[in-house]
């Protein structure tokens, strides 16, 4: 009876099913508590009850299943301690309470479950030390204790079994050291123990794991060097142990492990140079080094690092000159080089990463102008220049630049005008006390005499040369606007049997197939929600990133219903870039799907956490303000900044996801309509039934 719409609580009654050997309930609405009386079905080997609304206590005659081999009881609301009973189960395989709202500490019985391979307890409310029986459960496999208030020390032989693959701890309270037997236990594939106050020696605390492919020892009061043998994990793709107290240089012989995509050293106290060798890392997306006492120059081999996203290496102690090379590394979106000592110019290649968000050079000894060439970076929204020796006018290229939504420039040599461009408003300029503006807090633009009969000189000069430029860029833009008005059509007009797929950097046909492998061909067990033009599924791609994939409907004779919002929010969300609007990653359509690719935002919609009471809570006014004042800048952005403005014409709480932090983003455009500056508009009525939006009544 499982993935329906059933309510209410579960019938005692079902305890007379004697010879029931499976029961499955989960992914429906049932409430109420979890009753006694299936304690009473002797045949069952399989309890699936996960997902619904059971609260009250775990029945301690759940004990009495002796032939139970899987229990699920996850994501419900259940409370009360872990009965001791459950030892019992001795032919239990997997067990999972999950992600509850369960108390105290874990039984020692649980140390009698010899056949457990599986155990899930995170997301709870235990406490207490982890009993020293759990050394006894040798078959282990996967064993999740985060999230939840365990504290004193981790028992040394919890891996001694030497087949446990996944071992979670993390964001605990657990102190001493790392156990001993996790050095030899080469099964390893994921281990979580971040967010703890454990204590040792990492140098010699772990091994080399042929298997390992994510470890995260960030935060917890780990100190030594770091061990050359974490290049003697060839599976190895996410290396974080950021926040520790790690000394000493960083071992050239990483590099070995070349199939890392993340490496995070951050805030520790590191020395000495990054080793050439870092080259060979060719598959790094993310690698954080801020937050040391590195030195010396960037190496050159850095060039190598073609697919890397995500750069910090501020707060160090590096010197020279930004290198050059940076501008090749096309992928960048995020680029932090603060607090540091580099010197000279801002390199003008730094203008090719069209992909960047932001980019933070701030605090260190830079000089000369800004180059024009950073207008180049259309996806920029946050720049931060302050406190260098920077000199000059401000480019006027900046004007252009309206994904820009967060500026600093305080603290530098800056003269003359600020660009006419809305981010400049509320940016930080204190300390150029030669700029000027209508903003407050800088005196307005003077015109001299002198330079007026300058200006005038130049006018005579220049005109005929801009009137000959002038009329060009007339034709090449009345030529742009045909060539885009005809593709435009072709899309309108394409027959539904041809395919066609846009992802922006990927090869589409290879991205194609892994949002269908990834899905299992949009399987109902991918599925996270659903709209008015289609359903969404979660899919993770290989390459480890996660994206939500926005299915359209189709009707019966391969059709799409929702054709023209298809088309619609691809013209929407192909002309606008905002930090507050979900970020648009790609779309298809063939004779078997349409669909596009956005971002994932893991929290979620707003609609989704108003509606659940504890996650509510959770929002404060000050959050709830942040929400909407998220919103109102994406609104602004859409109606002020974009050509042609652009109406959303669906507002609500359902479309608007939220980052982890609770930072809003703007979704769904099917509905939006693109205003035609220099004509009237009318629209009529659309969006989400039985809510109709202020800005929906149009005049």
């Amino acid at each position: 009876m499982q993935e329906n719409y059933l309510t209410g609580a579960i019938p005692p009654s079902f305890g007379n099913l004697e010879h029931l050997t499976t029961l499955c309930l989960y992914n429906n609405q049932l409430s109420g508590f979890l009753p006694s009386e299936i304690g009473n079905l002797k045949s069952l080997v399989e309890l699936y009850i996960y997902n619904n609304n059971i609260s009250g206590p775990i029945p301690s005659s759940l004990g009495d299943l002796t032939n139970l081999t899987l229990l699920y009881l996850y994501k419900n609301n259940l409370s009360g301690t872990i009965p001791k009973e459950i030892g019992n189960l001795k032919s239990i395989v997997n067990l999972e309470l999950s992600h509850n709202q369960l108390n105290g500490s874990i039984p020692t019985s649980l140390g009698d479950l010899s056949n457990l391979e599986i155990l899930f307890l995170q997301a709870n409310k235990l406490s207490g030390s982890i009993p020293q029986e759990m050394e006894n459960l040798m078959k282990l496999t996967m064993l999740q204790l985060d999230t939840n208030n365990f504290s004193g020390y981790l028992p040394q032989n919890i891996f001694q079994g030497g087949s446990l693959e996944n071992f979670t701890a993390h964001t605990n309270h657990f102190i001493g050291p790392i156990p001993k037997s996790l050095k030899t236990c080469k099964s390893l594939v994921r281990v979580h123990l971040e967010g703890n106050q454990l204590t040792g020696n990492i140098s010699e605390d772990f091994g080399a794991y042929p298997n390992l492919r994510f470890i995260d020892l960030s935060h917890n009061n780990l100190h030594g060097e770091i061990s050359q043998l974490w290049g003697q994990c060839p599976q190895l793709a996410t290396l974080r142990i950021a926040g520790n107290n790690l000394t000493g240089r960083i071992p050239p012989e990483i590099s070995h492990a070349t199939q890392i995509h993340e490496l995070d050293l951050s805030s520790n106290s590191l020395v000495g140079v990054i080793p050439k060798d870092f080259g060979r890392l060719t598959s790094l997306e993310k690698l954080m080094l801020n937050g040391n006492q590195l030195w010396g120059p960037i190496p050159s081999e850095f060039g190598s690092l073609t697919d890397i996203e995500y750069l910090d290496l501020s707060t160090n102690k590096f010197n020279e000159s930004i290198p050059v090379i940076f501008g090749d590394l096309l992928k960048l979106h995020y680029l932090n080089l603060s607090n540091n000592k580099f010197s000279q110019e801002i390199p003008f290649q730094l203008g090719k990463l069209v992909h960047l968000s932001q980019l933070d050079l701030s605090h260190n000894s830079l000089e000369g102008k800004i180059p024009s060439e950073i207008s180049r970076m259309e996806s920029l929204e946050t720049l931060n220049l302050s406190h260098n020796y920077l000199t000059g006018l401000i480019p006027t290229s900046f004007d252009a630049m309206h994904g820009l939504n967060d500026i600093d420039i305080s603290y530098n040599q800056l003269q003359g005008p600020i660009p006419n461009n809305k981010a400049f408003q509320n940016a930080r300029m204190e300390g150029n006390n030669r700029l000027c503006g209508n903003v407050g807090g800088l005196k307005p633009c003077n015109h001299s005499v002198e330079h007026k009969h300058t200006s005038r000189k130049a006018f005579l000069i220049i005109f005929p040369i801009l009137g000959t430029l002038l009329l060009a860029f007339l034709a090449f833009v009345l030529i742009g606007r045909r060539s885009r008005r005809k593709q435009e059509q072709e899309i309108e007009q394409s027959n539904m049997h041809e395919s066609f797929f846009s992802i922006s950097n990927f090869d589409g046909r290879k991205m194609y197939g892994e949002i269908m492998e990834a899905t299992n061909g949009f399987d109902v067990v991918h599925f996270i929600g659903k709209g008015g033009q289609g359903s969404v599924y979660k899919a993770k791609l290989p390459s480890g990133s996660i994206v939500a994939v926005k299915k359209f409907y189709q009707t019966l004779d391969g059709e799409e219903g929702s054709r023209k919002e298809f088309l619609n929010e691809i013209r929407a969300l192909t002309q606008i870039r905002h930090r507050n609007i979900v970020k648009f990653l790609g779309f298809c359509s063939s004779a078997h799907h349409s669909f596009l690719v956005y971002e994932y935002l893991e929290t979620g919609s707003l609609a989704a956490i108003l509606s659940n009471e504890n996650e509510a809570k959770k929002l404060d006014w000050s959050t709830r303000v942040r929400i909407v004042k998220g919103v109102s800048h994406a609104l602004c952005y859409m109606h002020h900044d974009c050509s042609p403005p652009i109406v959303h014409r669906d507002i609500t709480s359902s479309n608007i996801l939220l980052h982890c932090d609770y930072e809003p983003c703007v979704s769904d455009f099917g509905t939006a309509k693109l205003l035609n500056p220099d004509s009237s508009n009318w629209t009529a009525l659309a969006g989400t039934y039985g809510y109709v939006a202020p800005g929906k009544i149009l005049k």
